[in-house]
């Protein structure tokens, strides 16, 4: 980056964060003709949708409706208004629906982005009117990042969790398939690991054990980052948000940290707001979210997301919803690495069950990962505070055919190579349940009882007490293998294993309140002039609910896209 640009202080739009809702904002700024600045608190661009799955949750988008057309406006509508509520006015739910198709189809024609169809993927609540089996949610293709040159070194690294063995990329497409142990999963893993293994000068060029191409949120990342870099866009690390600049009433710049000083920044037509949630500031946790609250629980980058924008907002009198929820999901700390995992998937495979305190089920486990948390607190309300953390419970049989978190498979990795100080610390293992739960602090006789249960139930095909498996998000993830129910099995084969489930988050979900074009209101609804939020800074669309895989960018990149040509016409 040339000095000239550094010292450059004056842009038609300031664009605030750099994860996908940042950065397409600033490629559909910029093919209009502004000049954008994108400024990044972290010495790494990319944010959480770096380290996410990169999904998008589009309905009508053009990939599936070449493949079937059976969506409609109509039913996504439904679906949507039975989800999210009344916590959402409908102008916004509209002003998503019919922009969402239009962006993912200006993008993927004018940038490096690119997706495919996840046509198996379902609504996660199928059993609401307009929800579709699937074909709703986008999953980014591969991407190169050696077309990203020296700006890889600045990427956020995704997680290992995201990656096959923690090194090699690969679609949510084909982790599916191997998570359901579909047909010809083992030849997939194979001919991927093939991949990898045979690419000998990237490893040898970039000294570095991940893949050469990027997936998931990784790929939608870096796609980003090369467009905005194919046009020239300004990224400015290590600046770090602190303040709007205003004049009369309209919002005209930012104050930032940059360099060991402040400086001003000024926008001459707006400000987009786009640095996250306030999951990492632990005195915003402990004032709005659900208790206990914790940081540390966060499964997003630490040190990022500390509210920031909320703050500067609230500071111009914006209106705020829904800082009482967040994007939920089950983490498990793993010795050694800076954030928890998510436990996404691995809850719906038939033989691992989740317990509270006293030994017992209080949710379905396969259930979505927003309302698995939210029953973990309620029924932590319930129980005197024996829910959060809650267990997860497996058997032998399990461990050899399954992944959990951090744990491969058995047959891939047997408990003789796994790292010494991860046992009683990551997992715990007893040859029977009761010295399982005495090890855990779990009620022993609760355990044993409802593992007798769930075993009854495994032979019967039918969860009488939560109906897991019961439905076609349950099963997506099930094993295809298994039989009556792809989610459920028996735990009879000792030893027994537990870890530790806490009740995390992905981000929170709350934030500046936004009209239809994305603009931030105060609380009479009227907008403050050039301010506008998208992504986990602002209150989602999506309201308490989560209505697929992808619902979180989704909404972020559209109303980023709805931002820019809001700014463009005003300009």
């Amino acid at each position: 980056m040339t000095a000239q640009v550094q010292s450059q202080t004056h842009y038609d739009v300031i664009v605030v964060g750099s994860g996908a809702g940042a950065m397409t904002s600033a490629v559909f700024l910029a093919d209009q003709g502004l000049s954008v600045l994108v400024v990044e608190k972290s010495n790494q661009y990319g944010g959480t949708s770096a380290i996410s799955g990169g999904g998008i949750w589009i309905p009508n988008n053009h990939y599936f409706s070449r493949i079937s057309g059976n969506d409609s406006y109509a039913s996504a509508l439904t679906y949507l208004k039975a989800a999210a509520g009344e916590h959402v006015d409908e102008v916004r739910l509209r002003a998503y629906l019919d922009n969402a198709p239009k962006m993912i189809e200006a993008l993927t024609r004018i940038s490096r982005v690119r997706y495919a169809v996840a046509a198996k993927y379902p609504d996660y609540y199928p059993h609401l009117s307009g929800s579709l089996a699937g074909g709703r949610t986008l999953d980014p293709e591969l991407f190169d990042t050696s077309l990203l040159g020296d700006e890889l070194a600045n990427l956020r690294k995704p997680s290992p969790s995201t990656l096959l063995m923690g090194c090699i990329a690969w679609t949510a497409r084909d982790a599916h398939k191997v998570m359901a142990r579909s047909f010809g999963w083992r030849l997939l893993i194979m001919k991927l690991m093939l991949r990898y293994k045979l690419d000998f000068s990237w490893r040898r060029k970039s000294k570095s054990k991940i893949d050469r191409r990027a997936s998931l949120g990784s790929s939608l990342v870096a796609s980003l980052r090369r467009s905005l870099m194919d046009r020239n866009v300004p990224l400015w690390l290590n600046t770090d948000f602190s303040a709007l600049i205003t004049d009369n009433g309209r919002v005209t710049g930012i104050t930032v940290q940059r360099d060991g000083s402040e400086r001003q920044l000024h926008a001459r037509h707006g400000v987009i707001l786009a640095s996250g949630g306030f999951e990492q500031n632990q005195d915003l946790r402990d004032q709005y979210l659900p208790k206990p609250s914790r940081k540390a629980w966060s499964a997003t980058p630490p040190g990022n997301n500390t509210g920031a924008a909320l703050i500067a907002g609230m500071q111009q009198g914006a209106a705020t919803a829904l800082l009482e929820w967040a994007w939920w999901a089950p983490t498990i700390a793993v010795p050694g690495e800076e954030k928890p995992r998510g436990i996404f998937a691995e809850r719906a495979f038939p033989g691992a069950i989740v317990v509270n305190g006293l030994g017992q089920r209080f949710v379905n486990e396969a259930a979505p990962y927003l309302e698995f948390v939210d029953a973990m607190h309620k029924d932590n309300a319930v129980t005197g505070g024996r829910s959060v953390p809650a267990w997860v419970i497996f058997d032998g049989h399990f461990r050899f055919n399954y992944a959990m978190g951090p744990l491969m498979p058995g047959q891939i990795v047997p408990d003789s190579r796994l790292r010494k100080e991860w046992l009683n610390n990551l997992y715990w293992k007893a040859d029977t349940l009761a010295g399982l739960a005495r090890q855990i602090g779990v009620d022993s006789a609760g355990l044993e009882a409802t593992v007798n249960k769930v075993n009854g139930y495994a032979d019967s095909g039918v969860d009488l007490d939560f109906a897991r498996g019961g439905n076609v998000f349950d099963r997506y993830y099930g094993d295809s293998n298994i039989k009556p129910n792809p989610c459920l099995a028996p735990l009879r084969k000792g030893p027994y294993y537990a870890m530790r489930l806490d009740a995390g988050d992905i981000g929170t979900k709350g934030g500046l309140l936004t009209n239809e074009h994305a603009q931030v209101v105060r609380d009479d609804g009227t907008a403050i002039a050039g301010l506008y939020a998208i992504g986990n800074c602002s209150a989602s669309v999506m309201g308490t609910s989560y209505p697929g895989a992808g619902g979180t960018l989704g909404p972020a990149m559209t109303f980023a896209y709805v931002a820019a040509n809001h700014l463009a016409r005003k300009s």
